[in-house]
């Protein structure tokens, strides 16, 4: 098997208020969009952000059309102190503080207009005790 491109699709009451969200403010852009559907790539992600509204009647399966929940969208970047900064200042709502874990993960989280939550991290050295 040889996959040809990788996407997550992320099911949203409303598409373009998220869709807007991460062009905005994570660099994203349109790659294709039609009624209830958009299709977002960035050049460094490795990944297309696809967000369908709930409800449309050619969702399938019909088991999977619920609200994207209980998910993180996680992306690793190089400098996380910049982008935190950024983002604040942006007036990004920040739902978990920067912080840095003992075993080297450095990360905060936000959410978009849909409640979707993001979380961007850049690995550092971990502490003395995490060190194998």
């Amino acid at each position: 098997m040889q996959f040809t491109s990788t996407a997550i699709s992320l099911n949203v009451p409303d598409v373009d208020p998220s869709a807007e969200w991460v062009q905005r403010h994570l660099g994203f852009s349109v790659a294709m969009a039609a009624e209830g559907f958009c299709s977002l790539q960035h050049p460094d992600a490795g990944i297309n952000l696809i967000y369908l509204r709930t409800g449309l009647p050619t969702f399938k399966p019909a088991s999977a059309a619920a609200d994207a929940t209980g998910l993180l969208v996680v992306f690793t970047v190089d400098a996380i102190d910049d982008d935190y900064a950024r983002l604040r200042e942006e007036g990004v709502t920040i739902v978990t503080p920067i912080e840095t874990e003992p075993w080297g993960e450095r990360y905060f989280q936000m959410t978009d207009p849909n409640g979707i939550v993001y979380q961007l991290v850049q690995w550092v050295e971990p502490t003395e005790e995490h060190v194998g």
